[in-house]
């Protein structure tokens, strides 16, 4: 290699290892200004995470409740049924009370009637009477008990009036707390699905937040990779660079031996005396 060309390479090795050090300064840089945003990022993403599993946990919540009410619904048909099934017993009832109420004599006490019923048939048994006496008592025996009769009767009727309208007043609130009930649960849906739309323009906000921030730190990183790109091929040339400086200095220590030598061996043809210098050239051009 010739002086020129030497220089001009070194020269280069020279930028090269200044534009190493630039570039490392450069990517210091990039990482000191990175740190902040990361960090940032870190905390805009934590809130994020928080806010996600909220949602999932109020969909759970809500998805739960829709469920719940489809459920109920079910349930306030059958007894919606129930209730008309039992409206409809009640007034069948109502209307034989009616009937019965509209042939029947004034009703009286049953236990009156069983009473007296039983007096007269004891005074019959147990007291001597005309035969006539004895037949108009007997007479009024059938009448109280046609009468007795009656009021059973009566009082049976009043007795399933009672029991069906005890049956239809509690299937109509079973029906009407079935009712309240898929409202309450469908309020308590309606009342999720919003706190998770809240929860979503959350999510939205911190979006937006993060939005400028992720862009900035993705820009910082692009640069980061491509001067580490370029580094290394700086790094690259400096070690090419130093393996020739390396070739050629060996190379100019060999040529150097070699013209001590030749200059050695002159002298010793022409009978010159020899140098301790000479000798020792000579003796390391023999190694």
């Amino acid at each position: 290699m010739d002086q020129p060309e030497s220089d001009e390479l070194r020269k280069e090795f020279s930028r090269k290892k200044q534009e190493s050090v630039s570039i490392r300064a450069q990517l210091q840089a990039l990482s000191t200004e990175k740190e902040p945003l990361f960090r940032q990022l870190k905390i805009l993403r934590d809130k994020i995470q928080v806010k996600i599993t909220q949602i999932a946990e109020l969909k759970r919540e809500r998805d739960q409740r829709t469920s719940q009410v489809k459920q109920v619904k079910q349930e306030r048909e059958k007894l919606n049924l129930l209730m008309k099934e039992k409206a409809g017993e009640k007034k069948k009832v109502e209307e034989k009370k009616q009937v019965l109420l509209e042939k029947a004599v004034v009703p009286q006490n049953p236990h009156r009637l069983k009473v007296q019923i039983e007096q007269l048939e004891r005074k019959i048994e147990t007291e001597v009477m005309p035969f006539e006496q004895e037949k108009r008592i007997r007479k009024q025996i059938k009448e109280l008990q046609v009468l007795y009769k009656q009021a059973e009767l009566v009082g049976g009727m009043w007795r399933e009036v009672k029991a069906v309208t005890s049956d239809f007043v509690q299937s109509r609130h079973l029906a009407q707390d079935s009712h309240h009930k898929v409202q309450d649960l469908a309020q308590q849906s309606q009342q999720k699905h919003e706190e998770m739309n809240k929860v979503y323009e959350d999510v939205k906000l911190l979006r937006a937040e993060e939005k400028p921030l992720l862009e900035k730190y993705q820009q910082l990183r692009k640069q980061q990779e491509e001067l580490k790109k370029t580094l290394l091929a700086v790094q690259a040339r400096v070690a090419e660079l130093s393996k020739v400086f390396q070739e050629d200095e060996g190379t100019d220590f060999r040529s150097k031996v070699r013209e001590k030598k030749a200059a050695v061996q002159d002298k010793l043809k022409k009978g010159k005396k020899l140098s301790m210098d000479d000798i020792l050239a000579f003796q390391a051009s023999n190694e």
